[in-house]
């Protein structure tokens, strides 16, 4: 492994941070080069902690602990997210026989030089009771290679020579504090502990001695596997035949519809193109070596205690996919309600029990696929497992792969401590649904992505302009931390318009939502207009919207979980301007359209609605269109964007948010929301 330590980068930290003193400074960027390799740490694994002197409010010297926050990841840790805990109140902590988990976390945060500090990590205690200055933790790949082997502290002393420590086992805590401590005295010329089934700790005076002891023994970790010979994979001979774009294409709204119907929540389906994890799920070993348990208990949390294992020859026939996949999940969720119930009862303990549903699915011929509430849930699992993959073949390459078992998963999955990593915020209503923007580089469209996203939902972006797309999903990215995908697209070819959707389909699973608003302005009278111009139109302004529809429904036809369509017609549907034909008939037609989708599919639990807008400065309306409709009413351009009731005029976020509204109206249908300012002439009758 790469020692990634310069003198330059740590006196850059040092001049950064010159505020937090050199001890913080030091601690972050030796936390950030271990969070930033990730056969290291994951998703916020492992923590780090500095011990330093500071001057409390009255002027005293005192000893303090700055240990990684919970809700921090090391990768991009700052010195906020090393809470300061009084070490000397932390270290009498040890002299009890026993502490309980709540009085330990109540310890923790009652004696924060800051109170508006996070939590620190469940692991405080253990960098407490040791003496080091500097701390690192993780959870390597190569160490839990070695730690969950059968006879894991005799390899781990045959590979590390007596410089580690080995620590058997402990759930996180006070006792895990005290049995690391007793470790290391055992054996005060450690440079660090090994924990079986766990991890790594090592420390030293210094951020540098104790971040080039942790490279080191991963690195003596990773030379001893390299010395045996790499297990290889004997594939399955199950028939299946479709590429994997066809089966996560045809999978991907089954799952989906699936997980609704057991939740009532939406969900979003990951795919990794991975070619390893590909020949793991088609491989005979899978089918005994996925089931054994996870790499480290931490990761139960994400991936639960085993993955889903689908095979699946047949995928032409939707209704018979559906029925093997609902086998599969049901037999996972018995399986998951019997584990719950064996383990509690053993343990004498009350759990409510967590919902049962895999989060990690391992299908032959197509490889690795996560199923999350958000697109950040199915990142975290498929990452976690992707890595699992490679420890369980280097496990098995040297002899075998022995995690903890059940009843230890069992503790760590119930663990508060554990869970509240997950948080309990309420979740955003929209959290877990997927939308189809048309027109969405800009205008109406661009603002609608951005009100949805707002919401929690992920968002497919398409459209004819890529530096606008491309813009507009970096700036929805960066605002909301939601998933915004794009796609430049030409929504008068069909062919073009079918293949966007199996992309949507790939890689969120499916669809909920239909944003249908691409146009244009074509005017002239209708005795004057050709006819290749009211053709050119109509296939904008009126089949786009038919074909992206008739899309949008086979998917929510595959996820039988309902769906919503929604039209940006016109009020020139009601109330067409002079000269506006070629653009008023169109949208008529899409009226039209709308309401017959609402009448024929609304018994499988499909809404279709349309926005009727008017006078809205989009791209749509160029300067020149501009002019020619405000001198048709004799009026300057300000006055006619102002030009309704209210006299005030109507905004592109005005209408994002009437989309949002009929999204969210699940009782209404065949309707029309009218966004004007108020046009007496357009109201429909």
């Amino acid at each position: 492994m790469k020692n990634r330590w310069t003198d330059d980068s740590a006196n850059e930290f040092i001049e950064r941070y010159r505020d937090a003193g050199e001890d913080l400074a030091l601690r972050v960027y030796t936390s950030r080069l271990i969070g930033a390799d990730p056969a290291l740490v994951l998703h916020g694994g492992g923590n780090t902690s500095v011990k330093s002197r500071v001057k409390n409010r009255i002027g005293e010297e005192i000893d303090v602990l700055y240990v990684k926050g919970s809700g921090w990841d090391l990768d991009t840790l700052e010195p906020a997210g090393l809470p300061g805990v009084t070490l000397d109140y932390l270290r009498q902590l040890r002299a009890l026989p026993e502490l309980s988990d709540e009085a330990m976390v109540n310890d923790q945060r009652t004696h924060l030089l800051d109170a508006a500090s996070p939590n620190p990590s469940v692991e405080t205690l253990l960098h407490a009771f040791l003496p080091h200055k500097f701390i690192d933790h993780s959870h390597a790949d190569a160490i839990l290679v070695l730690a969950n082997q059968p006879e894991a502290e005799r390899i781990c002393q045959e590979v590390f020579g007596g410089e580690l420590g080995i620590v058997p086992y402990i759930m996180p805590g006070f006792l895990l504090a005290k049995a690391a401590a007793e470790a290391y005295e055992a054996n005060p010329d450690v440079k660090g502990l090994v924990l079986i089934n766990h991890g790594l700790f090592t420390f030293g005076d210094t951020a540098r001695e104790s971040y080039d002891r942790h490279i080191e023994a991963v690195s003596k970790a990773e030379t001893h596997i390299e010395q045996h010979k790499k297990k290889t994979y004997n594939a399955k001979n199950n028939g299946a035949s479709a590429s994997p774009a066809d089966i996560l294409t045809a999978l991907g709204p089954v799952l989906r519809g699936l997980y609704r119907e057991h939740t009532g929540a939406d969900w979003v389906v990951h795919h990794r193109p991975s070619d390893i994890a590909r020949a793991f799920a088609s491989s005979e070993e899978c089918v005994t070596w996925s089931q054994i348990g996870t790499a480290t208990p931490d990761h139960v949390i994400r991936t639960k205690q085993k993955p889903m294992l689908l095979e699946l020859e047949n995928i032409e026939d939707p209704e018979a996919l559906r029925q093997k996949v609902s086998r599969a999940l049901g037999g996972f969720i018995e399986n998951y309600h019997e584990y719950f119930n064996r383990n509690r009862d053993a343990k004498g303990v009350e759990k409510k029990e967590l919902d049962p549903l895999p989060r990690v699915l391992l299908v032959s011929g197509l490889g690795l696929v996560t199923v999350g509430k958000s697109q950040k849930e199915t990142g975290i699992s498929a990452d976690l497992y992707e890595h699992t993959i490679d420890i369980i073949r280097d496990s098995f390459s040297i002899k075998a792969y022995e995690p903890l078992g059940e009843a230890d998963l069992f503790d760590m999955e119930y663990w508060s401590l554990e869970q509240a990593k997950l948080g309990k915020a309420k979740p955003p209503p929209l959290q877990g649904q997927v939308v189809y923007v048309t027109g969405a580089g800009s205008g109406i469209g661009r603002a609608t992505a951005e009100a949805f996203a707002l919401q929690g939902a992920n968002l497919y972006l398409v459209d004819l302009d890529a530096d606008r797309l491309r813009d507009a999903a970096d700036a929805i990215r960066k605002a909301t931390k939601t998933a915004a995908e794009w796609e430049v697209v030409d929504l008068t070819d069909e062919g073009a318009v079918r293949d966007s959707f199996g992309n949507l389909t790939r890689r969120f699973g499916g669809l909920d939502i239909l944003i249908s608003n691409a146009g244009n302005a074509v005017q002239g009278r209708m005795g004057e207009v050709d006819s290749a111009t009211l053709r050119g139109s109509f296939e904008l302004n009126f089949f786009a919207h038919q074909t992206v529809a008739q899309e949008a429904v086979r998917i929510f036809l595959k996820q039988k979980s309902g769906g919503v369509l929604l039209f940006n017609a016109s009020k020139a549907a009601f109330n067409p301007g002079k000269a506006f034909g070629p653009y008023a008939l169109p949208k008529a037609a899409v009226m039209a359209l709308m309401k017959q989708y609402a009448l024929d599919y609304g018994k499988e639990g499909i809404r279709s609605n349309a926005i009727n807008a008017d006078r809205v400065r989009t791209g749509m309306f160029t300067p020149e269109v501009i002019e020619q409709r405000a001198a048709a009413r004799g009026l300057d351009a300000d006055a006619y964007f102002s030009d309704n009731l209210l006299g005030r005029e109507v905004l592109d976020t005005d209408v994002a948010q009437a989309f949002l509204r009929l999204a969210l109206s699940e009782k209404t249908t065949g309707s029309v929301l009218t966004v004007d300012g108020g046009n007496i002439a357009a109201s429909p009758r």
